[in-house]
């Protein structure tokens, strides 16, 4: 196992982000992570990556990593694994570049980071990643500032970065969320081409359903903190078990079968919580008198957390 993430909690003051988060990753598995915005899925990744660093915050569980338990490493070891075994594409391409540094700069800094190749070697290596990625003319685009990139093209630019190591992980935190079809269908290519050619596994945080189909083989669906569903792709999206799944679902358009005038959505307000009880029952219209207390993740190679019977959910 090259990813294992046992009880994940996250918490900042009397908040829980992040409610006993469990799950695992193998070398060359694409594990798809979908839900609402708040339901705990960025903050988790950079909870196990050390990277949150707000005052009063706590993080605990155990998150083993090719053997290690990355909780439990100091700063300086964990710096080099971040970028090298574990790299991350942000989701906000702008903040994770620095603006008084050009592109390439910042590219041939991680690679330098971490390899022992020379300033034009680390930006030969640049330039090529920034082509692989689709920049136009990459050989002048390195010595541009990331305000001289569009969104899409800083987007690209961080993607380049995760990739420039070929890390054996990459999380990827909506990576095509600024990014028009055609350059999302390329950058999905490069990051199949990733694990095809060197193995690395990839988490992928993404609000789209459609990318999660098309490149997962497990997913993991996340509300409140707390995984609610977890299983092979199909199995997910064919036999879907826990009501907040069939809403995600539902709200997808359908490209085949009878128009629908209005797609469905799930009432109420993300990430409410019902003090204990199942973080989702003040949304779920199969809410009954189980529900007040917080179900386990149970099953086999198909998990859910749902009180609701097995005949109830099959009708």
């Amino acid at each position: 196992m090259l990813l294992d993430v046992q009880d994940l909690r996250v918490r900042f003051g009397s908040f829980t982000a992040v409610d006993g988060l469990s799950f695992s990753v193998r070398q060359g598995e694409v594990l798809g992570i979908v839900g609402e915005s708040g339901s705990g899925k960025s903050v988790s990744m950079m909870g196990l990556l050390g990277l949150i660093r707000t005052p009063g915050a706590e993080i605990s569980g155990k998150v083993t990593f090719r053997g290690r338990d990355l909780l439990a490493l100091k700063d300086r070891e964990m710096r080099a694994i971040r970028g090298k075994e574990i790299a991350m594409i942000f989701q906000d391409p702008m903040t994770a570049l620095t603006p008084v540094y050009t592109v390439g700069w910042q590219i041939a800094e991680q690679i330098r980071a971490h390899e022992k190749v020379s300033r034009s070697e680390a930006r030969k290596r640049a330039i090529g990643l920034l082509e692989e990625v689709g920049i136009p003319a990459p050989g002048k685009r390195v010595d541009a500032y990331p305000h001289e990139f569009s969104g899409g093209m800083r987007q690209r630019a961080v993607i380049a970065m995760a990739l420039s190591c070929s890390p054996a992980l990459l999380i990827a935190d909506e990576p095509t969320t600024a990014l028009d079809v055609t350059t999302q269908a390329q950058i999905l290519d490069l990051m199949r081409r990733l694990r095809d050619d060197h193995g690395s596994a990839i988490v992928m945080i993404t609000h789209d359903m459609g990318v999660v189909s098309e490149t997962a083989d497990q997913v993991l669906v996340m509300y409140g903190g707390r995984a609610v569903e977890r299983g092979p792709r199909q199995a997910v999206f064919h036999h879907p078990r826990h009501p907040y799944t069939w809403g995600l679902l539902d709200s997808v358009p359908r490209v085949g079968g009878p128009r629908v005038r209005r797609l469905a959505t799930i009432p109420g307000t993300p990430g409410a919580s019902t003090g204990g009880g199942c973080p989702f029952a003040d949304r779920c219209a199969h809410r009954h008198a189980a529900c007040d207390e917080a179900p386990p993740l149970v099953g086999t190679d198909h998990l859910d957390a749902c009180w609701l019977p097995a005949e109830e959910r099959t009708r």
